[in-house]
């Protein structure tokens, strides 16, 4: 393998982690991507052999890129892509000097309605935020990249933090409001309700599985509410065994062969309709969630 070959295996080990930050900074997959293309761009015109900590480096030159992208966004007062779901792409666990009530408001909103409030942060907020409280990264490495001191970065995530908590009237109640929608699901899938699962879903609710799944047999995604109530059959193998469980940040639940995690799914709920979810059928999700 040549340099250059060796250099793409490199950065393709950290893609998706990149992919992860940039799609919950810029809250579009298509900028997303276009961020991380950018990145190994400026990878490839750089001395990779004078780089000690590829990782850090990269997820710096990523951060500095999606905090471009929002500047230029927000000067030029654009909405972001809205018809973009949140990408179920794992992040790191909360940082360690977050509370617990901060940690389950955190967890109960890494989905569509984080993306909503992450959008009123000004680009620095969000980046500090983003990077501290959903991805791990000390305020010492976020400081360079948002051009302040570890002090003052601290204190921009500290006011994201507020903002995402007041993003709803409580984080706990909206969560049991959702996970009651889910519950709602549950119960229709199981009992094979038709029109119980289409009181539950959005007209234009998206199913989407990832390859695991697909490959399993679960059909590919499927939109609009009878499309999906009509897969009842699969849904209701899915639900037979399963536990509540928060997939991803999201409500959802875990189907259990034999004792074990063998798919998983997560809800993507607005109101009392739940718009979209994943069938998750990926081995290292699951152990992760075991």
């Amino acid at each position: 393998m040549n340099t250059a070959e060796s250099l793409a295996a490199r950065f393709h080990e950290h893609r998706g982690l990149l992919h992860s930050i940039a799609h919950r900074m810029l809250g579009s997959r298509a900028e997303a991507e276009d961020a991380v293309q950018e990145t190994w761009l400026k990878l490839s015109r750089t001395d990779a052999s004078q780089i000690d900590n590829l990782a850090a480096w990269l997820t710096t030159v990523t951060g500095r890129v999606c905090l471009d992208l929002l500047r230029s966004r927000s000067a030029r007062r654009e909405d972001p892509a809205g018809e973009d779901l949140p990408e179920p792409a794992p992040a790191a666990a909360p940082a360690p000097d977050t509370d617990p009530e901060h940690q389950a408001v955190l967890s109960d909103t890494v989905g569509t309605a984080l993306m909503v409030v992450l959008d009123t942060l000004s680009p620095a907020e969000r980046l500090a935020f983003v990077l501290h409280d959903m991805f791990a990264l000390p305020f010492e490495e976020i400081a360079p990249v948002v051009e302040r001191s570890p002090a003052a970065t601290r204190q921009l995530a500290s006011r994201a933090r507020r903002r995402v908590r007041g993003g709803g009237a409580d984080g706990r109640t909206d969560l049991a409001r959702r996970r009651e929608v889910v519950d709602a699901f549950l119960a229709a899938a199981r009992g094979g309700d038709f029109e119980a699962l289409l009181r539950v879903l959005a007209p234009d609710v998206v199913v989407r599985p990832d390859t695991a799944a697909r490959l399993a047999g679960v059909p590919a995604e499927t939109r609009g509410a009878r499309a999906v109530a009509s897969q009842a059959i699969t849904f209701a193998r899915l639900a037979e065994q399963a536990r509540p469980a928060l997939v991803r940040g999201l409500p959802g639940f875990v189907s259990l062969k034999d004792g074990r995690p063998y798919a998983a799914l997560a809800f993507t709920v607005h109101g009392d309709r739940i718009t979209g979810f994943d069938v998750l059928y990926e081995p290292e999700l699951l152990a992760g969630l075991a």
